[in-house]
This record gives structure tokens, C-alpha cells and sequence, in this order.
């Protein structure tokens, strides 16, 4: 399974730097920009047989276009609204680095001070690491193991006991000298979290990101909660999925066809992968974000840097974000994917532009709609629309 995307920002390109249908107008999207935007969502849904999808869009930091396709519930023909609420998987990484950040900038945590001073709980290794080389993925705390291990049923009712999966494991490498992607180095930076400011991460997260930045429906993933309009999972069978079924399953089961996503509870990795959101507040927080409401300039732009290896070379990565460079202008987003969801952030900060795609079918190609979107609106008429 693809548990935790980090797309090619690449995806963006015309839709958030050149295209003249968003450029037209800071307030509305023109009608044939909205239909065809319609008509390439309706389109990918149906070859991709994915139930549903929300999105939402800016131009000039202002939300100018949000809706839901298709159906958040199969079984209960549940149709699907732009507010309705999907596992955010990975994106949920951009968020808690929001959070180290005001942290830092109050001097409650030092980014470059080891971890253990924020969170004791996890043991000292071989080598010292940090928040900043946690934060860029330097730290050399290892990802998944196995995909069993990434689709745990488990359920951690503390960050601190969800870290007793990696915990006491030496480092994969001297921090600072490799890139590797890690979820479990965000359930580090959750417990410095909760140590830096004296509150829990979901109290900490609530009150000084999700609300600060007009997130009224983002919150943890408690999976035995009742969350009013969350989105039921999906995952459309393929052939190698098949071929791993016992034959007892394989009887009923059949290739290509959509299927209630496996079990897993994401109380095992909160802080890199474990929240829940909507189209409409994924926009929020990159306009919150943009606009300084969250987190200083200065701050926004460490977040937004590159980070370097000790050798020099740079990543794609920056501070809980994937930065590039497109068309001469800095493109920002996070991608994330695990069972039941795949989703999508984009930013152009020049451009104050932002995207957020969240549908609830696994290992969706949430890229190829963003770029589909982009190139149709290349071609959209100047007519304005406030529909």
C-alpha cells in the first residue's frame, strides 16, 4: 500500500503558476473553468471508480471554488459535500510542523537542541537528533517495515505509547547525512510537542492551529469517535492484491471492482499521519500559512526552504512541506495516502493559489486530476462566475 504520497509538485504547473482562468479574477472562477473543472473530476472518477472526491480552491488567499463528487458512503448512498470529512494521511505532517514551529518562534523549543530535552520518552541513540532534522526527514528514524506494520489495527490512546513501535531502535544513519522519509519521526516531534508546550498534542493542535486558521472540522482520527459527515474507505481490487487473497475470498472477490477498505487505525502515527479534514480547511491552513496567521514570516520560510545534507546536497523537502521551484515560482504541497484515502495539498505563496483534493479510494492518482485540472484551464474563456 502507499502509505504516505509525497507527490511530485510537478502536478501544479499551469494550474497554479500561468493559467489565465485562475489569473482572470481574484474572486470567482470563470463558468467554463468551473465546468470543465467538473468534467475532468467526473471523468477520473469514473476511470478511477472513485466514490468520492472534494476539493477546493484559491486564488489571490481567498477560497473561491469548493465541492464534493460522488458518493462518501456507498452503502447508504451518502453523497459527498466539500465539507466532508477524509483521513488526511500524510498531510498531517505539514500541520504538526506548523505547530514546532510557533513553538520555536515563542522560544519554548529549540530546533536545533536534541529531542530528548522535549521528549524524554524517546530514548538517546547512537547519535543526537533534532527537531529541524526530524522536521526534514534527516533524522534517521526509520519508516515502515512492512505494509502490515503501516495498516495497524492497534489502538494508542497517547502519542508517547504509539511510539513503542520504533522507540528503542537504533538510527538508520548519523543524522543530517541521509534523506529518509519517515512517519515515525513525527510521532517524535508530537511528544516534543506536547513537552514544550505542556499540553496534549490534540489540545495543543486545536487550539493554536485548527482554530487559529478556521479548520472547524480537522481533528484526530479516533476511530471508535462518531464524526459527523467523515467518509466511508474504499480500495478498488487489483490484480496483485488479488492474487494474495485466500481462495475462500477469492470466490467472491473480483479484480477491478470497489471494496470497503482494509481495517487500520491511525492512532499508531497521529502526528505524521493520523487526522482528519475536509477540502475547504486543507485550504484554510495553506491561506493560514500564507498569510502569517499561523506562524511568522521567517518561520514560513525555514518551512519552505530545502533542507541540506551534510555533504551539501539538497532535498525536495523542506520543514514538513515539499518545496519546488516552478516556472520561477516557489510551489509548496503535501500529498498522503493510506487505506481508504488519498489526498492532495498545493500552494503558490506568490500567488496566494491553493488546492486541496481529498477523495476516499486508496492509491488514487490524486496527481494526475491536479494536472488534468491544470491543462483544461489553460484553454477556459474569461467569464466570470460567482456560482
Amino acid at each position: 500500500m502507499k502509505n504516505a504520497r509525497l507527490y511530485s509538485l510537478a502536478v501544479l504547473l499551469v494550474f497554479l503558476t500561468i493559467s489565465p482562468a485562475v489569473r482572470q479574477t481574484s474572486d470567482v472562477l470563470s463558468s467554463a473553468a468551473i465546468d470543465k473543472i467538473e468534467a475532468v473530476i467526473t471523468r477520473e472518477m469514473e476511470r478511477g471508480k472513485v466514490p468520492a472526491i472534494s476539493i477546493a480552491i484559491a486564488t489571490n488567499n481567498k477560497l473561491v471554488y469548493a465541492k464534493g463528487f460522488g458518493k462518501a458512503d456507498l452503502e447508504n448512498s451518502v453523497p459527498a459535500k466539500e465539507t466532508t470529512v477524509y483521513r488526511t494521511a500524510s498531510i498531517a505532517k505539514a500541520m504538526t510542523s506548523t505547530a514546532v514551529m510557533q513553538l520555536a518562534e515563542k522560544g519554548k523549543l529549540d530546533l536545533d537542541a536534541p529531542i530528548q530535552k522535549y521528549c524524554s520518552a524517546f530514548p538517546k541513540k547512537q547519535w543526537p537528533v533534532t527537531a529541524r532534522q526530524l522536521l526534514g526527514h534527516l533524522g534517521g528514524v526509520r519508516h515502515y517495515k512492512t505494509g502490515e506494520e503501516a495498516t495497524g489495527t492497534a489502538a494508542y490512546y497517547t502519542i508517547v505509547d504509539s511510539m513503542a513501535l520504533f522507540k528503542d531502535e537504533p538510527l538508520l544513519h548519523e543524522p543530517g547525512t541521509k534523506f529518509n522519509y519517515t512517519t515515525f519521526g513525527y510521532s517524535v516531534l508530537g511528544c516534543a510537542i506536547e513537552g514544550a508546550s505542556g499540553m496534549s498534542y490534540e489540545d495543543y493542535m486545536r487550539q493554536h492551529v485548527f482554530q487559529s486558521a478556521g479548520m472547524s472540522q480537522t481533528g484526530i482520527d479516533h476511530s471508535r469517535l462518531v464524526i459527523p459527515n467523515r467518509a466511508r474507505g474504499y480500495m478498488l481490487l487489483d490484480e496483485e492484491t488479488y492474487k494474495r487473497l485466500p481462495d475462500a475470498a477469492k470466490r467472491f472477490a473480483k479484480v477491478g471492482e470497489v471494496y470497503n477498505c482494509s481495517l487500520h487505525d491511525t492512532s499508531m502515527k497521529v502526528p505524521g499521519g493520523g487526522l482528519v479534514s475536509t477540502a475547504v480547511d486543507l485550504v484554510n491552513f495553506a491561506l493560514a500559512v500564507n498569510t502569517r496567521v499561523l506562524v511568522s514570516e521567517k518561520s514560513r520560510e525555514q518551512m519552505w526552504t530545502r533542507q541540506k545534507m551534510k555533504d551539501g546536497k539538497e532535498t525536495a523537502y523542506g520543514l514538513g512541506w515539499g518545496v519546488d521551484q516552478i516556472s520561477g515560482q516557489k510551489v509548496v504541497s503535501h500529498g498522503g495516502g493510506q487505506a481508504g484515502t488519498s489526498t492532495y495539498l498545493g500552494l503558490v505563496p506568490e500567488r496566494g493559489v491553493a488546492i486541496g483534493v481529498m477523495s476516499n479510494l486508496e492509491r488514487f492518482a490524486v496527481d494526475r486530476l491536479v494536472r488534468e485540472i491544470g491543462n483544461l484551464l489553460l484553454s477556459s474563456p474569461q467569464q466570470s462566475s460567482n456560482r
